[in-house]
């Protein structure tokens, strides 16, 4: 379990991938500079899902990796180090992605009139999909009228403030 104490890097990595990442994570704080055969032992993970969690945090360039030659097998290895320095702009990337998506969602709602039949298992459509209906559900056959969408728009544009004003402070 993780406690509001751990490591900002070591909170991302668990939000990530769940306990698999908490393991690694928390063994690459504790050993700088470590193998994955290193970290499989420190942690009791297969190899396999430590090599996996290692390739996913260093390509969201959480972590880094030294190709070094291992003196004793005479192969090529790899030493992980974690990227504390980067968490905070990998949050940044995150709430900017984010953060146009709900933009997206939110012009899609502004730019389109939606239609429903009133049935709460049925899909609201657009206008154009409600036109080649004949105004009739492609669910249920009900009747298809405009649904209001105000509050979705209000609801997406708050969230994207609320992020703006995130990344503003």
């Amino acid at each position: 379990m993780i406690d509001k104490y751990e490591d900002p890097f070591v909170k991302i990595s668990y939000m990530l991938g769940g306990d698999e990442y908490l393991k690694v994570a928390r063994s690459l704080l504790k050993s700088q500079d470590a193998t994955d055969e290193e970290i499989a032992s420190s942690t009791g993970l297969r190899i396999n899902m430590v090599r996996k969690v290692l390739y996913d945090l260093f390509g969201k360039a959480l972590i880094t990796g030294v190709r070094v030659k291992d003196e004793r097998k005479g192969w090529f290895v790899y030493r992980w180090r974690s990227r504390r320095d980067e968490v905070e702009r990998f949050i940044e990337n995150q709430k900017k992605k984010i953060g146009e998506r709900l933009q997206q969602r939110l012009d899609y709602e502004n730019s389109s009139q939606f239609y429903h039949c009133g049935n709460d298992d049925c899909a609201r459509v657009t206008f154009e999909d409600a036109l080649e209906e004949f105004f009739k559900c492609p669910s249920c056959g009900g009747i298809l009228n405009l649904k209001k969408n105000e509050k979705s728009q209000k609801a997406f544009a708050k969230q994207i403030d609320k992020i703006r004003k995130e990344m503003q402070s």
